[in-house]
């Protein structure tokens, strides 16, 4: 009984030192707890205050990088690119202008000869211009301009017809013919070489056997009639002349669509100009299309020629304008064209494109293309009979079969 009563007081007793024993690692455990969580606390404040330090200062390196930046937008290099836009911009618009006022004055010297005034204004022009004085650089082409368009306008009303020089409206039956015609929008001076096509081909011959882009061949229609032994011959279509600053990189190119004596087509797959229309020799025929792409790649006919723009048709104008002012300014007009089997090339004077158009249909012609003019107008019959112009890299010939 006692030993029971004693093994009951040693078990309570050991009871009593595990609870306390347990209170006191309990105690111990929570106390580390909260001392870890009172560190983390201090650590997560400095992390904060550190972020918020860290974003003051990038908010303000951020002002100082906009302060710069507004600085030197500010500054007189950015003011000077500024200025050299601008200038660049008064370059390119007084250099155009230049172009154009010289190519005006080449043209106006196949004219008059009494150009010293103009040419004296043009070098006045380009000192301004050298001396970045484009205001005065452009009111001095302004005003050359306007100069040659009155020169023109008025060497167009003092073209007087000499009186030796036969009226006719009627053209010839063969060879050349100089005579004056007398259309329903005036008279006008025409040469005019007629050819029988059973006995004779017209042909085109080129200078290059193949497409050209810069710097081509030409060469005079002189030396073309030379070498083909033709009788007649006139300059071809229009082209880039070397002459013209505006024709750098495509130097004597010409874009439209023709086959030569070879039976070679060039600028076959230049669909940029397919619009162009066209005339064709082949036999003792010819006709012409509205377009270029309406032609197929015959070499069967004798040539095929291409340019701007179309005269007759069918014996009815084709031509009345298109606001083109070299095609609307009075000059020498180069054509070819047909009267069933006769073909005809030559050129009419002091005219613009659509005038020539009435003319030759007064002279009962079917069908007519226009050729170049200006400086390139030429025409061949046991001499010059106009030109010798510039040279060219392709001519219309008449050669006998």
């Amino acid at each position: 009984m006692k030993l029971s009563i004693y093994l009951k007081s040693i078990i309570k007793q050991k009871i009593y030192l595990f609870v306390f024993v347990l209170i006191v690692l309990m105690s111990a455990l929570l106390l580390l707890q909260l001392l870890y969580y009172s560190k983390e606390s201090i650590n997560s404040k400095t992390k904060i205050s550190s972020l918020l330090s860290d974003g003051n200062n990038l908010k303000k390196k951020l002002a100082e990088r906009e302060k710069e930046l507004i600085e030197l937008k500010n500054q007189d290099q950015y003011k000077r690119n500024e200025d050299l836009q601008t200038s660049i911009q008064k370059i390119e618009a007084t250099y155009k202008k230049a172009v154009t006022s010289y190519e005006k004055l080449l043209d106006l010297k196949t004219q008059s000869k009494n150009t010293a005034k103009f040419d004296d204004l043009f070098t006045k022009g380009l000192t301004y211009l050298s001396q970045k004085n484009y205001a005065s650089g452009d009111a001095t082409l302004n005003n050359l301009n306007k100069l040659i368009d009155d020169e023109k306008a008025k060497t167009a009303l003092t073209f007087i017809i000499p009186e030796t020089v036969k009226a006719s409206n009627a053209p010839p039956n063969r060879g050349y013919s100089r005579q004056s015609v007398n259309s329903d929008i005036g008279t006008y001076l025409v040469d005019i070489i007629a050819a029988d096509l059973n006995t004779t081909r017209v042909i085109v011959d080129t200078a290059s056997d193949s497409d050209c882009s810069n710097d081509c061949p030409v060469l005079s229609l002189g030396d073309y009639v030379s070498r083909n032994g033709a009788f007649a011959g006139v300059n071809g279509s229009y082209f880039c002349p070397a002459e013209y600053p505006s024709c750098a990189g495509k130097t004597n190119s010409f874009d439209t669509l023709l086959m030569n004596k070879n039976k070679k087509y060039l600028n076959s797959d230049n669909n940029k100009y397919s619009n162009v229309p066209l005339i064709y020799f082949s036999g003792n025929s010819a006709g012409v299309r509205g377009q270029s792409l309406d032609w197929g790649r015959d070499t069967g006919v004798d040539m095929v020629l291409a340019n701007q723009g179309l005269l007759l048709s069918g014996g009815n104008i084709a031509f009345g304008g298109d606001g083109d002012p070299k095609k609307g300014s009075k000059g020498s007009r180069s054509f070819v064209g047909n009267k069933g089997t006769t073909a005809y090339i030559g050129v009419v004077y002091n005219a613009t494109v659509a005038e020539s158009a009435y003319v030759l249909k007064t002279l009962g012609l079917e069908n007519a293309l226009n050729l170049d003019s200006g400086g390139s107008t030429a025409l061949w019959s046991s001499g010059y009979k106009a030109g010798p112009g510039r040279n060219i890299p392709n001519a219309v010939l008449f050669v006998g079969k």
